[in-house]
């Protein structure tokens, strides 16, 4: 891996990376930007929709360390393509299933492609970094942010405008995916593979092993408060504010798109951030940091509703990027397996947060939901026992 990692950026695979990561998260936002949709359609409840969440997150989350681990030994090149055919089949069994159940194996088909795609892209990203490992997160990270805010306006203005069926015509993208992520295996091949087979040392832990146990458990903790949270916005924010505020399904898939632009504008700059001032710090100023803005949102009327979710998405976002290669420094040559474990934690944990906070919602209300969910980010306070690494002390 190091002879990767010592070269030059490989801008041209972080870019084929970043917009593939882009398409797939496109696709598996469509999932939760249809639940209006499917809610007056199929007459879902606010459970069952919790259910579709966790039927995709936690698909994704029980996978992707398993293929983590898997990767970190045996090297799968083209994986990153057989997981974009199983998007493809998502899509179309997402346009064309006519019950509940249909719908949660889309929505399964859609977290298992995830869950093969995150953990070796990430992987690459590392290794076509140049040393640069917060920024080549960051911008791996970039795409599918931007993706994941595109789904709720293709469903505003394709969608709604032509019927659940044309989902189908997303299944277009899967393919162009599957052709762009072949040329990234091709490149895989070529420059790692052949290196994997060679015996080589795995670097030791900057940290004492009690201290990576006790820093890893503070890690998974900040990743259930930030998941959760990105939960409640992700399956339930276009209910939130046409609840609140009386906003029509299009008008209120606008606002969706903002806090997910935000939260894109947050990752892309997280990472470099991270390499220049140290990863503890960013990671504790985002999860702590957002904890006041996330305590005045439930009580805001709808023009300071606008403006504190795009900060929240922003400040939030930005500790992703830099938990990652934080964990990836803590447990040097386990990067595959580092990965699959946060992608799915993250995962697992919004499907599970999801699905909670569906059933909370309809024994109490929407409202109430966001006042219980305003107060995750004190969890960020556990950011100030994490132990500061060479990078960090440099700073």
């Amino acid at each position: 891996m190091s002879t990767v990692e010592g070269e030059r950026t490989a801008f041209g695979i972080l870019m084929t990376l970043s917009f593939c990561h882009l398409l797939n998260d496109v696709l598996a936002s469509l999932v939760p930007s249809l639940y209006p949709i499917l809610k007056v359609s199929l007459g879902l409840t606010f459970t069952q929709i919790g259910l579709l969440t966790m039927s995709h997150q936690v698909t994704a989350s029980l996978l992707q360390p398993v293929i983590g681990v898997y990767t970190d030994r045996r090297p799968w090149p083209y994986s990153l393509a057989v997981g974009m055919t199983f998007m493809l089949g998502g899509m179309i069994l997402l346009a064309l299933g006519s019950d509940f159940r249909s719908l949660v194996v889309a929505a399964a088909l859609v977290g298992f492609g995830s869950a093969v795609f995150h953990p070796e892209s990430s992987r690459i990203a590392r290794l076509a970094s140049g040393g640069r490992h917060g920024f080549a997160q960051s911008f791996f990270q970039f795409g599918g942010n931007i993706g994941s805010s595109l789904g709720p306006l293709a469903v505003a203005y394709f969608v709604l405008p032509r019927g659940r069926l044309s989902i189908a015509w997303f299944s277009v993208i899967a393919l162009g995916g599957i052709g762009c992520l072949w040329y990234v295996g091709a490149w895989y091949r070529h420059h790692v593979v052949s290196n994997e087979r060679s015996p080589k040392e795995v670097a030791a832990s900057p940290v004492a092993s009690r201290d990576v146990k006790i820093a890893m458990a503070i890690l998974l903790a900040l990743i259930f408060s930030k998941y959760v949270y990105l939960a409640s916005f992700g399956s339930y924010y276009v209910f939130y504010v046409i609840s609140r505020f009386g906003l029509s399904v299009r008008s209120a898939q606008l606002h969706l798109f903002l806090f997910l632009a935000a939260v894109a504008a947050g990752t892309i700059v997280g990472g470099p951030i991270g390499d220049r001032f140290g990863r503890r710090s960013v990671i504790l100023a985002s999860i702590l940091g957002v904890l006041p803005f996330t305590l005045v949102l439930p009580h805001a009327n709808l023009a300071w509703t606008r403006i504190l979710s795009v900060v929240i998405g922003f400040v939030l976002a930005s500790a992703f990027s830099a938990i990652v290669v934080y964990a990836q420094e803590l447990l040097p040559g386990r990067v595959g397996m580092v990965a699959g474990l946060f992608f799915g934690v993250a995962f697992g944990t919004a499907g599970l947060g999801a699905a909670a906070l569906g059933r909370l919602a309809d024994h109490t209300s929407i409202l109430f939901v966001y006042q219980v969910c305003a107060f995750l980010p004190a969890i960020g306070l556990l950011a100030i026992r994490l132990p500061k690494l060479q990078h960090d002390r440099g700073r």
